[in-house]
């Protein structure tokens, strides 16, 4: 699978997993160079608390469009080190 915005792979694995129609890519799988940290959290009752990064490509930025669970609770323990996207990041294969 790949991540891809602003015509640029952002992640790429075989190895993601797919919670709640997301695919969670290992972090590792994960070109950090197009990620910086981002203030916002959200939280899910039965994966805990999620962390965000904003995505700078070419100079565009895509503000929260990836996420990720760095402790999740228990039910979700299988997408630690794993990150997630959305608006506008095209999920293919």
């Amino acid at each position: 699978m790949k991540a891809i915005w602003n015509n640029e792979v952002i992640a790429e694995s075989n190895d993601t997993i797919v919670v709640e129609k997301n695919h969670y890519f290992p972090k590792d799988s994960v070109k950090a160079e197009y990620l910086a940290p981002s203030p916002t959290h959200t939280t899910c009752p039965w994966k805990g608390l999620a962390s965000y990064y904003s995505l700078t490509v070419d100079g565009k930025q895509n503000t929260d469009a990836a996420w990720f669970y760095p402790e999740p609770k228990e039910a979700a323990a299988n997408i630690k080190d794993y990150v997630a996207f959305w608006k506008g990041v095209q999920i293919t294969q």
